[in-house]
């Protein structure tokens, strides 16, 4: 299956200084060799890139004044100058103090404690990159959705699955009518059924997985809001897509496939989501959610003998 190609041009307020990084990780797979040339330059040596004129950049990366611009834009900037500015803020920040991060990479004699400390600190940096780079126009705008939906149906394939189960579990404990589909047929034919006043969300952290957009593809045709959590803002998902919110990811290494580690931003993103939900229908969801708790409690009293 083919999909058209859409350039993906951020809008809206440009990304804080420390949000970059953060950027940078998450685009870069996507980009062509020279814009990730110039992507690189600007994540590994803000400081140096800050000095440089968009002339004396494209130099520094072999690339062209055009490439250095669009690189830019890319990353959510109206144009290099606006870039500058924030390549000074990220090597202002850098130089603050803070101790050289842990390295990521896992090895397969590691210590278990290594590895306990290597993985804390790739889940802390990829849930403070998603943080970092969560467009709240875009979440605010599907809280809104979501929060008078008739109906919601949620996407996923694989760990994105797992994802999508938990929060069409929460949703359905505030007393919202919300199904995850693993089933790619099942998805496609309860998407059929929807129409505008509904919502559909697919996840996936690649973009491009068949499963999730095909059902989507067929919502948004039908009229439902529709949504994209991905790792990659520029992927086919988001071309069927009213409103997209981007994960970040840990490295990938053998032993931590993309799967597992993009799980646990794409899990902030549904925990925001839906408590945003919640504080929108607080005078139904309350009473709702104690109906739940008070309807499972007896399993989790202990039993007298």
């Amino acid at each position: 299956m083919t999909y058209p190609v859409k350039e993906s041009f951020s809008s809206g307020t440009p990304p804080a200084p420390a949000a970059l990084a953060a950027k940078v990780r998450t685009l870069s797979p996507s980009m062509t060799r020279s814009m990730q040339r110039v992507a690189e330059a600007v994540a590994e040596d803000p400081a140096g890139c800050a000095a440089l004129t968009v002339t004396g950049l494209a130099e520094r990366t072999g690339t062209s004044e055009a490439t250095v611009v669009r690189t830019a834009r890319l990353l959510g900037y109206p144009g290099y100058r606006d870039l500058r500015l924030a390549l000074a803020g990220l090597a202002a920040h850098q130089q603050s103090g803070r101790a050289p991060a842990l390295t990521t990479d896992i090895a397969v004699d590691d210590p278990i404690a290594d590895v306990v400390a290597k993985l804390a600190h790739d889940e802390q940096q990829t849930l403070a990159d998603t943080a970092a780079g969560l467009d709240t126009v875009q979440l605010g705008a599907v809280v809104a959705a979501a929060a008078t939906a008739r109906r919601i149906d949620v996407y996923g394939a694989g760990a994105s699955s797992l994802v999508g189960m938990d929060l069409a579990q929460k949703l359905l404990r505030i007393g919202l009518l919300a199904h995850a589909h693993a089933d790619p047929h099942l998805a496609v034919t309860n998407a059929v059924q929807l129409r505008s006043g509904d919502v559909a969300i697919a996840i996936t952290h690649s973009g491009s997985t068949d499963d999730v957009i095909e059902p989507l593809r067929v919502a948004f045709d039908r009229g439902a809001t529709t949504v994209a959590i991905t790792g990659r803002p520029d992927g086919p998902v988001t071309q069927y897509a009213d409103h997209v919110l981007t994960t970040s990811t840990a490295r990938e290494s053998e032993l931590r496939p993309a799967a597992m580690s993009s799980r646990t931003s794409q899990l902030l993103v549904v925990d925001c989501l839906f408590i945003g939900v919640a504080q929108r229908t607080y005078e139904s969801a309350a009473p709702a959610l104690a109906a739940s708790y008070e309807a499972l409690a007896h399993r989790h009293r202990p039993r007298s003998r």
